[in-house]
């Protein structure tokens, strides 16, 4: 939906569905009874998640042309997609595979230049972006110099789908940029890495016109909480060094503020182990060091009593929550960047991105529609 600081939507990576008429099915169940709880009388916006298999099946002008009536019908739009997850994203374990096929891939490369040509059909603005993976996962790569090389041959097949979004727009009058999102554990796993890649690797390798249009930062609220990257400093370096964001991603991790009931919360805490997705934990130790974990359960089997302040986790948890029983959230950190952004707005997506519903513990679940509604509720409130 449109608001004062920007359009709004929700993920639809919630849904599931990897072949196309799978995941319009869902869309077709839930989507209607949130836009009737949310904006029943104005246009809503929507953020879909096309997995490559239903990005093929969309070349079907037919399907699309569907999926275009569909939209009009329910008085919906497009503004953004994600194109983060490229397989199997439900009823199966995702784990570091959530990064494949990462961007030395031409897989890669080819997937987000399909989803590029469906968003540029789809948009009723003149501006979509399109959301995508930190380039590769890192511990895939064994020596600093693989993970440079990763980088340079990611870095390249960027550069080309930017030549494809530079003729799109020159074609169809349509600004589309692609927003890479840093997550923990990934090859750009946090504000400070991507910086230093967008700066150092992504400028000099082509047009900065072009790249600043076309290669923008996805800011998730989530990693940015679970990295310890504070909101208000990482936007003002954004803001001073001319680095565009394409898209804010509304989500909130678990923090455990391990500096009383210690025993009880790391108890608490093993309930969210779960087989599905990964879980990185970023320790802040008692000596104000830091300590990285891959998974909640490499974070159990290294926990000793009294060595930690505080956990961050990645687990998109609701964001109508600040507790969660014993155990906290980075919601201050979501109100925080919407803070900045209603008093200078630095984007013009927004964009709700929790999708854990199913793995959380059965107290926090409740029927989808109305998961999504409240959380969609939260934000407008948020935004006022």
């Amino acid at each position: 939906m449109k608001t004062p600081y920007g359009h709004l939507s929700y993920c639809s990576n919630i849904h599931t569905g990897e072949i196309w008429t799978e995941h319009f099915a869902q869309l077709k169940q839930h989507v209607p009874a949130v836009k009737a709880q949310v904006s029943p009388e104005h246009p809503m916006g929507l953020g879909l998640r096309f997995a490559n298999q239903a990005s093929i099946d969309l070349q079907d002008p037919a399907a699309l042309m569907a999926l275009q009536s569909w939209l009009t019908e329910q008085n919906l739009y497009v503004f953004t997609l994600n194109g983060f997850p490229y397989g199997g994203f439900h009823n199966t374990i995702v784990k570091d595979q959530v990064h494949a096929p990462d961007w030395t891939t031409t897989d890669r490369r080819d997937y987000t230049i399909r989803l590029a040509y469906i968003l540029a059909q789809l948009l009723t603005e003149k501006e979509g972006g399109i959301s995508t993976s930190p380039l590769s996962y890192k511990y895939w790569w064994n020596t600093a110099e693989e993970r440079s090389q990763a980088m340079r041959t990611s870095t390249q097949h960027l550069l080309e789908v930017v030549d494809v979004l530079a003729e799109i727009e020159k074609n169809t009058g349509k600004t589309i940029h692609i927003d890479i999102e840093p997550e923990p554990d990934g090859l750009l796993s946090n504000h400070g890495d991507f910086v230093e890649w967008y700066e150092q690797v992504l400028l000099p390798a082509g047009n900065p016109d072009l790249i600043r249009k076309h290669i923008q930062l996805c800011f998730d609220i989530c990693h940015y909480g679970v990295s310890f990257d504070a909101p208000e400093a990482s936007i003002q370096e954004l803001k001073a060094k001319n680095i565009p964001v394409g898209k804010i991603q509304i989500s909130s991790a678990l923090r455990v503020d391990l500096r009383e009931q210690e025993v009880e919360k790391i108890a608490e805490l093993q309930k969210y182990q779960e087989p599905v997705y990964l879980h990185q934990v970023k320790a802040l130790r008692k000596d104000g060091s830091y300590q990285e974990f891959k998974d909640l359960d490499e974070a159990f089997a290294a926990y000793k009593p009294n060595t930690y302040d505080e956990w961050r986790v990645h687990f998109h948890v609701p964001l109508f929550l600040e507790t969660y029983g014993l155990l906290g959230s980075t919601q201050k950190e979501i109100r925080e960047t919407l803070a900045i952004q209603k008093a200078s707005p630095f984007t013009n997506h927004l964009e709700i991105e929790t999708y854990t519903w199913g793995v959380l513990p059965p107290a926090f679940q409740v029927p989808m529609a109305e998961s999504i509604s409240r959380e969609i509720k939260t934000i407008t409130d948020l935004l006022g």
